[in-house]
Formats: C-alpha cells, structure tokens, sequence
C-alpha cells in the first residue's frame, strides 16, 4: 500500500507568520502571569475612530448588508477607495480597477497568484515582510532575496535590482514605507526603480499601506505615479489596517490594470467570495472621511520612533538606523550574538530573542522572519511608559553580555 503524505507539499511548506507567533507568545505569558512587554505587533495600539464603529453598527442593521454582496467589492466602497487613491497618492484609476480583499495579506496573495506562473522570479528586497515570500512560493514562484544593510539606510538601489534580474525575473515586490524597516525611498529614488522596472519589462507589486505615515523629512512616493508608464504592469496594494487602526476588521484592496483586477476578482469568488459586508461599510467611512485620527497617530508614533531611536543606540554593540516610516525599528544585532549572557551564548538572533523573552519577559521578532538573521524588529505601536522600560530592560540584559 502507497503511503501518501497527509499534508501537501505545498501547504506543509509554509512556515507561520513570525510576527503573529511571538505576538501569540506574548500574550499567553502574560495570561499566565508573566509580566511581558511586546514589541512583536504590527497593529496601532489605538482604538478604531467612533465615526467608523458607528458605520459598521448602522450596517449591522441594514438588511441588504445580511445577504451576498458582489465578491469584487460593494460599488460605492470601489468608488471611494478610488477617489482615495487619488486624493492620497495622486494616482487616478476607475472603480473596476478596484478589488477589496479581505485585508492586506489575501491582497498579497492574489495579486502573486494571478500574475506569477510556476519557475517565475520575483525580486524581494530584503528586509521583507514575512508574508511576500510564502505567497511567492504558494502561487509557484521563487522569490530572489536582494539584501539591503544599515549601512544604506535598507533602501534598495538599481544597481542590486539589475544584480539579481535573471531572464525568469517577472516581478519586483517595492515597499515603501517598509515593513520591517521603517525605511523610505525618496521621490527620485522611487522614480529611478520604477523607470528601471519599465525599462527591463518587469511588473511591480507596491505595497502602500504605510503610505500616511512617515516622519520628519520623509515623503511617501507612489510608484505608477513618479513612471505613468508602468501603471500597466503595476499592482497597488493597501488597506486601512493601519491608517485607521483597522487591523481586525480585514479590509484590503488591490488596484492594477482591468484585466489583472478582473482574473484576480475571479480568484476571490471561488476563495472567499466578498469581504464581510460590515467590514466593507466601516471602510467606506474610513476611506471617504478624514485623515485626523491617523494625523494624532503619526504625531505619537513620531515621538516613540525618536524615544526608541535614542535608547537603541545607547546599548553597546547595537545598531539601528533611524527609521523614517511605519512603526517599526530594525536594530543589528550582529555585534551581541554569540557572546556569553547569564550562562548562554546565543548564536543567531532567532536564539537572542528567545533569551530576552525568557530573561526579561520582552518579544521582539528575530530577523531570520524578515530574511537577514542578526537583526530584529521592534514595534513602538505600544505605550511610552512600555516602550521605554521594554528597551531598558533589554539594554540591562545585554550589558550583561561578556
């Protein structure tokens, strides 16, 4: 008798989310005790705004809301995100450019699937979001890691983009304001990928949902916007997740040519046909209501960038440019690891952050998730008072280190 695999070779290859896993761990010390403080959540620590809760609870009793609704997308939430886009990045599109997914990861994963045939390469920038490369491999491609450092900023150039193309290279996944980064392209920068991505003929994935927030000097830049040319071969990728402090309530949206948006509709009608109709009325109000809200959050994740900014840089052997977008900090730890603390020596930095987590009840996401071991990621979407004594604790830790 044959034996057959339980699970299949493709989904049994999908490692999880990192990011949600030491979330998950983090809450679960804390249920049983444990006093632990989480740098390991990618969501604002800050309540969905009244206006948008009040629209989802309209819906709530709206019975057209309580049947299926086009998979695609409720018409006017379409329309909206499109005057959005327009409003926000400059880029102009129709409604049937629209598709709302549910989040920001089903967009990921349908923009791959549709536009990627087995063998197809796809440039990924590294540090990278734990999910671009398990979508990659799920829709058959390969994705091709181009390592960025501290040393430059972690912006990509053209030059390492042209390094890795290959005659198999269909895509290149651009994110801008970066997640796990926090780093931003400038304009000329952005404009530079984009004309080289024309120029060589690929398609470009940009993943926008940062795009509000950035910091200081900085300015979010979109793609089909600086290249006009390329809107053809491109796919926009956002949400209102961050934003409007809408993690949960998994609204998301591709943008892309009529053609790529109607096979990628097509996908979602036999996945997960439409986006829960409550959900699409709170994003409705979000999208087409005003930017205060994310105006407040930009000011206080503006101050805990430069608060942990600062106390990064005062732990010996740590390195941490300053990022400039999202809300995330991306500190090296090359210099720490593999020296002795209290009785071990930690050898990657997967083994460092399970020490601090152990030590000093402090989660921090290693950088084997986001591609480049011997870094992390730390939020700062948690309190000050929090995110001061979580970067206290571990610069204790490591002052310990011999």
């Amino acid at each position: 008798m044959v034996t057959m695999s339980r699970i299949s070779r493709r989904i049994g290859g999908i490692a999880p989310s990192a990011t949600l896993a030491v979330d998950a761990t983090a809450k679960a010390m804390r249920a049983a005790g444990r006093d632990v403080i989480g740098f390991g959540a990618g969501e604002p620590d800050f309540p969905t705004p009244d206006h948008i809760v009040a629209a989802a609870e309209k819906a709530c009793r709206d019975s057209k809301m309580h049947r299926y609704t086009p998979a695609g997308g409720l018409p006017e939430l379409k329309e909206a995100i499109a005057e959005k886009t327009r409003r926000d990045s400059g880029l102009a599109v129709e409604p049937s450019q629209v598709l709302v997914t549910n989040g920001g990861k089903q967009a990921v994963y349908e923009a791959f699937a549709t536009l990627l045939d087995p063998g197809d390469e796809v440039l990924l920038p590294a540090p990278y979001w734990t999910t671009y490369p398990e979508a990659i491999r799920l829709a058959g491609g390969v994705p091709v890691d181009v390592v960025t450092g501290p040393e430059q900023g972690y912006r990509v150039t053209v030059e390492q983009l042209e390094a890795a193309r290959t005659p198999r290279t269909k895509v290149l996944l651009f994110c801008s304001p970066s997640n796990p980064t926090g780093a931003v392209h400038s304009r000329e920068e952005v404009r530079a990928i984009g004309q080289w991505a024309l120029e060589a003929g690929l398609w470009v994935i940009t993943d926008e949902i940062y795009e509000h927030l950035v910091y200081g000097d900085a300015r979010f830049a979109s793609v089909p916007v600086e290249v006009p040319e390329i809107a053809d071969r491109c796919v926009v990728l956002n949400g209102v997740a961050k934003t409007y402090a809408m993690t949960g309530w998994r609204v998301g949206w591709l943008i892309g040519p009529a053609d790529v948006v109607k096979a990628a509709t097509n996908l979602q009608s036999h996945l997960s046909s439409n986006v829960a109709n409550v959900s699409q009325a709170a994003a409705l109000a979000a999208v087409a209501g005003p930017l205060d809200a994310v105006a407040q959050m930009r000011t206080a994740f503006d101050r805990r960038r430069l608060a942990m900014h600062g106390l990064l840089s005062d732990i010996p052997g740590v390195r941490c440019p300053l990022p400039e977008g999202a809300f995330y900090a991306y500190p090296s730890l090359r210099d720490v690891i593999g020296r002795t603390i209290r009785g071990r020596t930690p050898s990657s930095s997967g083994e460092l952050s399970q020490l601090i987590l152990e030590e000093v009840g402090v989660a921090i996401v290693p950088g084997e998730a986001f591609g480049t071991p011997g870094y992390a990621r730390l939020s700062y979407a948690l309190g000050d008072d929090d995110l001061a004594e979580g970067v206290r604790r571990i610069a204790t830790l490591l002052g310990e280190a011999a």
